[in-house]
């Protein structure tokens, strides 16, 4: 037997001992969940019954003994009549009052949970609020943004340099809330007390300072649009300020920055980024979504964070991330790596935003893949090309990129790199780049400042594209196997197929015969079609994210 037809079938051999049935979908690693994380990650009766409407956070943060001590007004329309309200808040913090119309409500601890009795009817349509005092010592964060909590840091003049950040362990960290994404305040105001050496920068649009006779000072931020709780923030800081204005696709939008003192000047160059940053994207996804609350960069004592409109920024003050190319291609080192991706959660993430922790590919995947595109815009399309496939190295194919719903769980890591690779592939079968961007722009539209399921999501790129990518999907965001295109030349005789892939796998795919590119739609069983040539040499269109192999033989 030819030593290179043996080597072939070998691998194909491992491949059918080793990839997991065809059509099954590979479940993340089992885990036993416990009834907290249903509390958490499940839209409970107790959290279904009312409307999220309007919060009030009216906190005092003390840096001298990592302290934060106030009221969350709760503002809410009832949906269906009931008595009991769930309300979230994370030990070591404690909910020490909570009170409706003057009356004080009697209240229970279940873990992260406190179960609030009401005793006014609700009635059905009618607007409610309850005021909820609570305070403590917050969770430290021990390894930001990865690990929520407070960093409670100091500058170079040993000032306190605060910041909050909670995606995944959830706002209940350090504020009382209804800490579910499905549900969004439709507005907020975030008023922060701290030392009158110090300043408070949260989210929104700053609404008045107020002078405190105690030697604080009070700073109120109003957001006017919806917001996710861990978006939320607050950054304390002895900070400096400076600002412009970017004419965007909606008019004016003012651009404030916040950073160290110390780090004034490195700012005013790296910062020149962000408008670039906001021209990029406007031109692939449509205006900036948070015009009436501007946009803002604040320095922070950890790497950044997606923080609606009070995006926060850590990365040195150089190029890259920390400095480094996650790309290994060189055009990683081109821009700011934090202001680039965290600013782009603008729109996905903060103005569409994952309805359970399971589907946060809509927040990863689109931005993972917008560093390509901002390298696109500047750079050009082979240079964006070279970068998304770039980051092909850092895929695991560990889990699915989805995890389980319903208890607060996140997927694979993948859904990131692979994420990013897996839009590409998909821009690829639609072969049409203006027809690509009409579709991010018009899911930024029609989508706007909501909470999305990720079928909605995967449902509208099929609807809008004429094509069914339920296969893509479920190939990609559910499976962990990379579909392997094989193939084998006879002549002028082209034969091939998909192979390590879920049931009804059938994406186009573009390959080129001797360099002639050809566009084929093969299936999950051999078709063989004519070539020009004999013998042609085969290669897949590198942008799609499969495997190839060349079943031929000598």
């Amino acid at each position: 037997m030819n030593k290179f037809y043996l080597f072939y079938l070998t691998i194909l051999v491992c491949l059918f001992l080793f990839s997991p049935v065809k059509g099954q979908f590979i479940s993340p690693n089992p885990k036993s969940y416990t009834h907290q994380d249903t509390l958490r990650g499940s839209i409970t009766p107790e959290r279904a019954w009312w409307d999220l409407k309007y919060y009030h956070l009216n906190i005092a943060v003390n840096p001298a003994d990592s302290s934060i001590y106030g009221i969350n007004t709760v503002t809410y329309k009832v949906l269906t009549p009931a008595r009991i309200m769930q309300i979230d808040l994370q030990p070591p913090l404690n909910l020490t009052k909570a009170v409706q119309n003057g009356k004080s409500l009697k209240f229970k601890r279940e873990g992260n949970v406190y179960w609030i009795n009401i005793i006014d009817k609700q009635e059905p349509g009618r607007i409610y609020s309850v005021e909820l005092t609570y305070g403590g010592k917050p969770k430290v964060s021990k390894r930001p943004p990865w690990e929520g909590g407070i960093t409670w840091s100091k500058d170079s003049d040993g000032l306190p340099f605060v910041a909050s950040s909670c995606q995944g362990d959830g706002a209940s960290l350090w504020w009382p809330c209804k800490d579910h994404m499905y549900d969004e305040p439709d507005s907020m105001l975030i008023s922060v007390n701290v030392p009158e050496n110090l300043m408070d920068v949260s989210n929104g649009r700053l609404r008045s300072v107020v002078k405190q006779k105690n030697k604080t000072t009070t700073y109120n931020w109003f957001v006017a649009n919806p917001i996710n709780n861990y978006g939320v923030n607050i950054n304390i800081a002895d900070y400096a300020h400076f600002s412009e204005v970017f004419n965007g696709e909606k008019g004016k939008l003012d651009c404030d920055y916040y950073v160290l003192k110390e780090n004034l000047e490195k700012a005013k160059v790296q910062f020149k980024q962000a408008p670039l940053m906001l021209a990029a994207f406007e031109h692939w996804f449509g205006p900036y979504p948070f015009y009436e609350d501007g946009y803002k960069l604040v320095e922070a004592p950890y790497l950044g964070m997606e923080h609606q409109s009070s995006v926060t920024y850590g990365n040195g003050f150089k190029n890259g991330y920390r400095g480094t190319d996650l790309s290994h291609t060189g055009w990683g080192l081109k821009f700011d790596f934090i202001i680039v991706h965290e600013s782009g959660h603008e729109w996905f993430a903060n103005s569409i935003t994952y309805e359970d922790a399971a589907d946060m590919w809509i927040h990863e995947s689109f931005i993972n893949y917008s560093e390509s595109l901002y390298v696109e815009y500047y750079f050009g399309k082979d240079a964006g090309s070279e970068y998304v496939l770039g980051t092909r190295a850092n895929i695991r194919n560990d889990k699915p990129i989805i995890g389980f719903y319903n208890v607060n769980n996140e997927g694979s890591g993948d859904m990131y790199y692979k994420g990013g690779n897996m839009l590409y592939t998909i821009r690829k079968i639609i072969n049409d780049d203006e027809k690509f961007r009409s579709l991010l722009r018009g899911l930024n539209k029609d989508f706007y400042h909501q909470v999305v399921k990720g079928s909605q999501i995967e449902n509208y790129m099929s609807e809008k594209t004429g094509l069914n990518l339920k296969p893509v999907f479920d190939q990609y965001l559910r499976d962990v196997r990379i579909p392997v295109f094989e193939y084998f030349v006879k002549g002028k005789d082209l034969s091939f197929r998909w192979n390590s892939c879920v049931t009804g796998f059938n994406m186009p795919l573009t390959i080129y015969a001797s360099g002639k590119e050809i566009r084929l739609n093969p299936s999950t069983f051999f078709n063989t079609i004519k070539l020009d040539v004999e013998n042609a040499q085969i290669k897949v269109d590198p942008g799609y994210y499969v495997g190839s192999l060349n079943m031929t033989g000598k």
